[in-house]
């Protein structure tokens, strides 16, 4: 439960609303060595980090939905291509994530990394470091700074380097020119490892901090050196030569040329992990689907959660997880779920579904997966007033014509949703689109799999050798846990394997693009599966017996409505290969019969092909889509940048 409020005298540690001043209360300068003399007061300077997250355009709402990570070859985004702000395609940025007022997601992640930078160095010059209460804090600094690195890293690729804040003697020192991201690695190698060493287990961590899963622990920072190290050691699109002002030459290479340097750091990554493996074993959660409900019932206890940390964001405060990438919500659902918050009007909470499902991901989960119906909803909540043709009362038990209802509208194979988020899984209303639900980071289940793929790593990298220490912890049986999780029987550890599982795992959590992108099979990926789209619409090739129709009854359920009645698919039919119309499909018990992939207009008798790939594309026919694995730096902040920062990459 999220009652766990982090109180710094008045101020709350957390994602709060932009009217709830941190730094309101009667307090030195965060750059005044009296501040840093004070646990409390050091606190503030902490919860100045945290703000920032919660800023518009920040994680509230930008950095934590379909604006990155998307699209791939499990996901795409559900804007059309004109407003996909994550596409290849993204060229000088937009105004829905760029403006010309400082507020984008450069902007505030260096805004972060900045106060990150007071808060350490004031702790190392004036703290007394041998307090734990300190220790942690100062630990505390350096993964928030890490973390908002790693993030730099990965939507931008080479940023600027600033480890040190700015004390006001050297002007010119405002200006921190674009750096080789090499110099970033190495130097978050040396802060996770410190942070490690500063911060204990969650259980132990001091006050409130303790076994709560918006605040960082020493099981963070060593999942976070994990995947910086897979980052580090893998390939990425990068500049042949690092070059000041920008340059065209650029290709996919790994960051790291010395293979033994390489192997280094997948031992650290084998290290790492198990760290966390041997003392947090109980973190995975034997249920896939309880990750998702205990996530959106604001479950916060460190020891009932596989979260190592989830971002906070406070209840009645800001944050659209949810709103934005959860299960769609039609827009017209007046009063919508027992869960949310109705004002009698038509525009209250909606949930707006950025995040969509490639439709041919679904047919890649075996059909036992227990993951896949958790992750990739073919319906969506919708709203029927009466009047329209799904009022039919035989598809509605006890209903009649006339009646409103609340029921799960069937999607189509173009719009597929992600399941992850429901707004009928919280506990508590929230209005408008301030859902509030916590976003994701790290969970236990990717440090398994993080430490099985770096125990085979000789099969992602030719020049390397498998790790030499496991440290008492065998990879397979570690991969295999995952995988009976799921319902699934044991499959033997392999590079494919792994690329396999980790789709199927966090499918919607902004990793994929990520993974493919440092194991260097971003484009073939995305080219697969186009070609794969294209077989599925016409029902070609491993597609041949899919069926054209899916056929499904309702049922009621009311616990759903908060007036009026609910309806949810009862008996479901025609999603699987192979599957055809049941042999009980009765219209006049209920049965409906919808095309999953076209549909004809019955006035105009207009077919829309919903796969048609002039409509539906994860990339843009001619893209060059290694070159266009980054954002560019928006042009508002190159701008403003007196001459320190450029783009690379063909922008």
């Amino acid at each position: 439960m999220k009652t766990k409020y982090i109180l710094i005298g008045l101020a709350v540690v957390a994602l709060a609303s932009c009217e709830k001043d941190f730094f309101s209360t009667s307090s030195p300068s965060a750059m005044d060595k009296s501040v840093f003399k004070s646990a409390d007061m050091t606190e503030q300077a902490i919860a100045a980090i945290y703000n920032t997250f919660g800023e518009d355009k920040s994680f509230r709402n930008r950095l934590c939905a379909g604006y990155v990570a998307i699209d791939t070859d499990i996901e795409h985004a559900s804007k059309a291509e004109e407003k996909n702000w994550a596409n290849y395609t993204t060229s000088g940025g937009t105004g829905d994530v760029s403006t010309a007022n400082g507020k984008d997601p450069w902007a505030y992640l260096n805004s972060a990394i900045e106060r990150a930078n007071v808060v350490v160095d004031g702790i190392r010059q004036y703290s007394d470091t041998t307090n734990d209460a300190f220790r942690y804090l100062l630990g505390e600094a350096l993964t928030l700074r890490a973390f908002c690195y790693l993030e730099m890293i990965k939507l931008w690729g080479d940023v600027p380097a600033c480890f040190h804040s700015f004390d006001g003697s050297d002007m010119g020192a405002l200006y921190v020119k674009k750096s080789d991201r090499n110099i970033i690695y190495e130097q978050l190698r040396l802060d996770l490892k410190d942070a490690a060493r500063l911060m204990p287990w969650s259980e132990s961590c001091p006050g409130n901090k303790a076994n709560y899963t918006g605040r960082p622990s020493k099981a963070l920072a060593y999942g976070l050196l994990a995947r910086m190290d897979l980052m580090y050691a893998g390939l990425a699109m990068r500049p042949d030569v690092f070059t000041e002002g920008g340059t065209k030459a650029c290709s996919v290479q790994y960051n790291v040329k010395d293979a033994s340097k390489r192997q280094e750091l997948y031992q650290e990554v084998v290290w790492a992990c198990a760290q966390v493996i041997n003392k947090e074993a109980y973190k995975l959660n034997p249920s896939f689907e309880a990750i998702w409900r205990n996530l959106c019932a604001d479950e916060t206890d460190y020891a009932k959660s596989e979260f190592i940390w989830a971002l906070p964001f406070l209840n009645d405060a800001r944050g659209q997880v949810l709103a934005l990438s959860g299960l769609k919500i039609s827009t017209n659902v007046p009063g919508h779920l027992i869960n949310t918050v109705y004002n009698g009007d038509d525009t209250n909470t909606k949930v707006q579904a950025m995040i969509e499902i490639v439709p041919t991901f679904f047919f890649k989960y075996d059909k036992k997966d227990l993951r896949r119906d958790i992750t990739i909803c073919p319906f969506q909540w919708e709203y029927d007033n009466g009047e329209g043709v799904s009022s039919d009362p035989s598809c509605f038990p006890g209903s009649t014509v006339s009646e409103s209802k609340l029921y799960t509208k069937l999607a189509d194979a173009s719009t597929l949703h992600l399941g992850k988020f429901r707004a009928e899984w919280m506990i508590r209303k929230y209005a408008s689109n301030e859902d509030c639900v916590d976003m994701p980071v790290l969970r236990y289940a990717d440090i398994i799999l993080m430490f099985a793929e770096a125990a085979i790593c000789n099969e992602f990298d030719s020049e390397v050798s498998a790790p030499t220490e496991l440290y008492g912890i065998d990879a397979q049986e570690q991969f295999n846990k995952i995988r009976s999780r799921a319902g699934l029987d044991s499959k033997t550890l392999s590079k494919q394997a792994i690329i396999d599982e980790r789709a199927f795992e966090f499918c919607g959590e902004n990793i994929r693009k990520y993974d493919l992108m440092r194991w260097g099979i971003l484009k073939e990926s995305l080219e697969n599966a186009t070609k794969d789209v294209a077989d599925l619409r016409e029902a070609t090739g491993k597609y041949a017996g899919r069926p054209d129709s899916v056929y499904f009854k309702y049922r009621l359920a009311d616990q759903f409505a908060q007036s009026g009645h609910a309806y949810v698919f009862d008996q479901f039919v025609g999603m699987n290969i192979g599957e055809g119309r049941p042999s009980e499909f009765d219209k006049t018990q209920g049965w409906v019969a919808k095309s999953f992939y076209q549909k004809t207009d019955e006035k105009t008798g207009v077919t829309t092909i919903h796969l048609d790939p002039e409509k539906y594309f994860l990339y843009k026919e001619g893209t060059d889509i290694d070159m266009h694995q980054y954002w560019p730096i928006f042009d508002v902040n190159i701008a403003a940048s007196n001459g320190t920062l450029w783009n690379d990459y063909l922008y």
